[in-house]
């Protein structure tokens, strides 16, 4: 099954292709925009489903493939779940993830509630108009400094619920087996086995884009 993923981000092609390698093993073949080029997908949506699935749809509708795409991010209770679907962009279009983490952290100050998750959710779309969503969410809590080398994005100063590490002390490896990307694709993953278990293949024959 070829599914292209729906994403030009290194980071989440690697982590994506990890975490689905441990999941399914050589069942899966996943593509990327090296192979099947795809135009930039606005990400105007005001939730993370929104952006997932208009992601999905569009990159379907311009390759013909099945498509996989995730939107995710960062919200911290204290500051009314910011920077949620602008986490990439925190603080400013062409900012980078250090000055993403700065403008969180001042923003934060010492506030006691450092509680915040990381959620993703994933969309898998066919060209038949057929789609599978799962969502996952990871639990933590904000450092006060970054930490680590390890991650991308904010996993410099998240916490994951049971550890004093943050994401980016504790490696790829530990991260892939918990984190909030994991647990959508394992839900992506679930009901796509059902599905074709119960012998429902809503690709009828064409390649699976994810």
């Amino acid at each position: 099954m070829r599914l292209l993923l729906g994403t030009k981000n290194p980071h989440k092609i690697r982590e994506i292709r990890e975490i689905c390698s441990e999941l399914c093993g050589g069942a899966l073949e996943l593509l990327t925009f090296w192979e099947y080029p795809f135009s930039e997908v606005l990400e105007d949506g005001r939730t993370f489903e929104e952006n997932a699935r208009k992601k999905a749809h569009q990159i379907c509708a311009q390759t013909g493939l099945a498509v996989l795409a995730e939107d995710s991010g960062l919200e911290v209770l204290a500051l009314g779940g910011a920077p949620g679907v602008r986490s990439a962009r925190f603080a400013g279009e062409h900012k980078d993830d250090h000055a993403n983490i700065e403008k969180l952290l001042s923003m934060l100050g010492s506030n006691a509630d450092r509680r915040a998750r990381f959620r993703c959710v994933a969309v898998l779309v066919w060209p038949t108009g057929d789609e599978l969503l799962s969502e996952g969410v990871l639990w933590g809590q904000i450092a006060h400094a970054p930490r680590g080398t390890a991650g991308f994005g904010y996993d410099p100063i998240f916490i994951p619920d049971g550890y004093t590490q943050t994401l980016a002390e504790l490696g790829p490896q530990i991260k892939n087996r918990m984190s909030h990307r994991r647990r959508a694709l394992e839900g992506l993953m679930r009901q796509l086995q059902q599905r074709l278990s119960a012998g429902q293949h809503p690709h009828q024959g064409q390649e699976l884009s994810a």
